[in-house]
């Protein structure tokens, strides 16, 4: 799906005069991922799977939402309006859980290795917590396009201040499982994480 993605990431699900906001945050694209997968978690909406419908909604609700007063309006009623209502914004959610690519990044060479989503999310807070500094539960409430974008912020950062050299006339050919592996994070498959995380260490002992 291409999604043209807010500014700020979150759905609004309206239906019989009641309204829930859903946030695809790292915990909550890692939770329902684990639970049942992103294919089941696509096909829901419209394969009207109402239990999985209704964990995505009670799962990634926005804090202060009441998403279980939401779907107990729902009892006695009829569910096909529901059903219609929620279809496309909870398409985008799904979508949502995993990161938008970086428009920096290099053609995707089509080889390597793919990641499990389960490996993305994990990295993708080990990334946030580690590299950024951000607070576990910074990690977890942040999206998984926020932490990318935050990565190559941070990258880039590394490169101007001259922490990073990036020399394309001298860099080997990425190896292609790690340019799988950034290209399941969002991240240009070109950037050398291995690098950076001995760059890291070398930091972190004061060498």
């Amino acid at each position: 799906m291409n999604l043209q993605r807010p500014a700020y990431e979150e759905v609004t699900i309206a239906h019989g005069g009641n309204t829930v906001a859903l946030r695809p945050s790292l915990r909550a694209a890692a939770t329902l991922e684990a639970r049942h997968g992103l294919p089941a978690l696509f096909r829901a909406p419209f394969d009207l799977n109402m239990t999985i419908i209704s964990d995505i909604i009670l799962t990634a609700s926005h804090p202060g939402h009441d998403a279980a007063t939401f779907l107990s309006s729902l009892s006695g009623k009829p569910l096909f309006p529901f059903f219609m209502a929620v279809r496309q914004p909870l398409a985008d959610l799904v979508s949502m859980f995993m990161p938008a690519p970086d428009p920096k990044a290099q053609p995707s060479t089509g080889t390597g290795k793919p990641m499990p989503w389960s490996e993305v999310f994990a990295t993708l807070y080990d990334s946030a917590t580690g590299w950024l500094g951000w607070t576990p539960e910074t990690a977890w409430n942040a999206t998984p396009t926020e932490i990318t974008r935050a990565m190559s912020a941070h990258f880039d950062r590394l490169v101007t201040t001259g922490v990073l050299v990036r020399d394309k006339t001298t860099a080997k050919a990425p190896d292609p499982e790690q340019a799988a592996q950034n290209e399941a994070l969002g991240l240009d498959p070109e950037f050398d994480r291995a690098g950076l995380r001995a760059l890291k260490a070398k930091i972190s002992q004061g060498t």
